[in-house]
């Protein structure tokens, strides 16, 4: 009876032996979940946090573009009176030299334009664009081709990012 006995405790133990290893087996299954939870929970987080960084700078850009883009158009009117001084005929050396510290007042202005991203729009002999041009006038000449302007009024700006600042205001021929 004792062989019986030792025989019947070998068996238990290895069939106990199995039954250790799947437990350990689904322990090891267990973690393996885990682990790939936390990683996917990371890779999410990660990815959101990398997503807020990029929006967050591209909004930042724009506020930033907005905030140009009001001063500019605050200011083009300075712009549009120098060009105007600078339209007028002068005849005494005094005028002619304040004439040329006007024109170097206008190469400031429109240097710093240009250092801000904002430039004109190329209006005349261009084909009329209601996205870019204002048409304040219109003539008849068959000699031009239709939606051609002729005649730049006012000059417009764009911005860097292609927004415009002030449309250009013109002539147009029909």
């Amino acid at each position: 009876m004792n062989k019986n006995n030792e025989d019947i405790n070998e068996e238990q133990e290895t069939e106990n032996i199995p039954e250790a290893e799947k437990k350990e087996k689904s322990n090891e299954e267990i973690l393996e979940e885990k682990l790939k939870e936390q990683t996917d929970k990371y890779m999410r987080l990660y990815a959101e946090y990398d997503n807020f960084q990029k929006r967050s700078q591209r909004e930042k850009d724009m506020r930033y573009g907005d905030a140009v883009m009001d001063t500019a158009g605050a200011i083009l009117a300075i712009g549009d009176n120098l060009e105007r001084a600078l339209a007028t005929d002068v005849e005494t050396e005094e005028a002619k030299k304040l004439k040329e510290g006007v024109e170097m007042v206008m190469k400031q202005f429109n240097d710093t334009l240009e250092k801000l991203g904002i430039k004109p729009i190329k209006a005349l002999g261009e084909q009329f664009d209601p996205n870019m041009h204002n048409a304040v006038m219109h003539i008849e000449d068959e000699e031009i081709d239709d939606n051609t302007v002729v005649e730049e009024l006012m000059k417009g700006y764009i911005y860097k990012d292609g927004r415009v600042v002030r449309h250009s205001m013109v002539k147009v021929a029909n």
